[in-house]
């Protein structure tokens, strides 16, 4: 059975290069009908914070990638790591390394001077410690016996044969000299004991995949098929950073894009399946087979995440939308009585009417604040619009709403005779009308604004 996991380390927040690592990682499970785990790497004590966690599972949970098993802490498996690190000792594919810094640097420093490629020389190797007496106070990290010879090969998912040379390989320190295991090792066990067969991540791992697969080998463990995605890059073509902008994934729920905008956007960061742009998540399953998934690195492209969650918008249905904006139509000072009060706007219309012209539910909740907050036009704006040849035709149209069926229809019919008997054009009477009862010169058709509203409200500000 397919068995991935998504593995992030909490040290900061879930960003979009993570997301995305995550839905493939979802994506492959669940169309394969298998396991998706979600393991929290937390052995970086002095970086990783509960306010982090909490972020990730945060931004799981709004893309709604539920993982199968998990979430597990590496800080909660320390003692089984260390039991692992005492067998391979016995076993003699780890040994102590008595190396101080120092002699490291100095090391290190002459094989510089020798134009070589600093590493460690492996004088502690049990091959090359025989008859060495390990010295008095120093404390022993526990390094990684790596082969001395021969090649790492793995047919990634993504870039295909890749071949290593295990004398490009160092022995790798497992466990430092406080007894705390490292990043890499700790990786390699939980693989191995969550029984992963595919590990699909950024390929900012690939120098990490030779020393695990060779310590995978050490343990008698099964290897998993490897997969390492490209990095995203921002806008302007450069490594997506915190410059470019929102790249937290909470970020994007705060500035009102859709989680299913963003999942079918960052599937399309690296993956393609033909020319499909829109498709939804049970789609994403089906096709999602690991195949077509791009060698190259992807652009991060803003004006196309606002394409795609526009046109979820417009496919939206009204009354999840009226949900999701009632919340911020209150952060933008909206009270919330105004939104259930007796006469109000059905909110659910509202964005029915508006949801295509929204990119955002931060830009729909904007252009809903007008059917409930009091209406405040700028004095510019009514001296402009608000002439005396207006204000006649205003009272007349008043009075012919005052009379007329309350539906959009029947509301621009009462438009026409007023115009003719006043001779004026539809936005020379439309304007006043928007700035008396919406405090604005732009809204949608005023007919159909109209109509939302009661007839009370409407005939109130008309005549104020």
């Amino acid at each position: 059975m397919v068995r991935t996991r998504f593995a992030p380390s909490p040290t900061g927040y879930l960003h979009i290069g993570g997301a995305r690592t995550a839905l493939f990682a979802w994506a492959y499970a669940r169309h394969f009908g298998g396991t998706f785990i979600l393991r929290i790497e937390d052995t970086d004590l002095e970086r990783s914070t509960p306010e982090a966690v909490q972020a990730i599972l945060d931004g799981m949970a709004w893309l709604e990638l539920s993982p199968d098993e998990g979430p597990f802490y590496q800080t909660r498996r320390m003692d089984r790591y260390r039991e692992v690190i005492a067998q391979m000792l016995e076993a003699g594919t780890a040994y102590h390394c008595y190396c101080t810094p120092d002699e490291l640097d100095a090391m290190r420093e002459q094989q510089r001077a020798q134009g070589l490629k600093p590493r460690y020389d492996g004088r502690w190797r049990p091959e090359n410690a025989r008859g060495r007496t390990p010295p008095a106070g120093v404390k022993p990290v526990v390094r990684f016996c790596n082969p001395v010879d021969g090649v790492v090969s793995w047919d990634d998912m993504v870039k295909g044969l890749i071949t290593i040379s295990n004398d490009e390989l160092d022995d790798l320190i497992i466990a430092r000299s406080d007894g705390t295991p490292t990043y890499n090792f700790c990786v390699v066990v939980d693989d191995w004991e969550m029984r992963i067969t595919h590990v699909i991540r950024g390929d900012d791992h690939v120098n990490n995949t030779p020393r695990q697969i060779n310590i995978l080998r050490a343990l008698g463990a099964e290897l998993p098929r490897y997969g390492h995605v490209p990095m995203i890059h921002g806008d302007d073509g450069q490594k997506l950073s915190k410059r470019h902008g929102a790249v937290s994934v909470m970020q994007y729920d705060t500035e009102g894009y859709l989680p299913e905008a963003v999942i079918n956007y960052l599937a399309r960061l690296g993956w393609s399946h033909g020319d499909d742009e829109l498709f939804s998540r049970e789609q994403l399953v089906s096709w999602f087979d690991g195949s077509h998934l791009s060698s190259s690195p992807s652009q991060f492209d803003t004006d196309k995440l606002r394409w795609l969650n526009q046109q979820y918008l417009k496919r939206s249905d009204d009354a999840s939308l009226a949900r999701a904006i009632r919340p911020r139509l209150i952060r933008l000072g909206v009270h919330a009585v105004a939104l259930t009060q007796a006469g109000a706007p059905d909110l659910a219309a509202v964005c029915g009417l508006l949801k295509d012209r929204a990119a955002t539910l931060n830009e729909l909740a904007e252009g809903a604040r007008m059917f409930y907050a009091e209406p405040a036009p700028r004095a510019e704006d009514l001296a402009a619009h608000l002439t005396e040849p207006v204000r006649p035709a205003l009272a007349a149209l008043a009075a012919a709403l005052a009379e007329s069926p309350w539906t959009k229809e029947a509301i621009a019919a009462c438009f026409k005779p007023v115009l003719a008997a006043h001779g004026l054009k539809m936005p020379q009477l439309a304007i006043p009308v928007r700035l008396r009862v919406f405090g604005m010169t732009q809204t949608p058709s005023v007919d159909a604004c109209l109509a939302l509203l009661s007839r009370e409200c409407v005939l109130a500000r008309l005549r104020a």
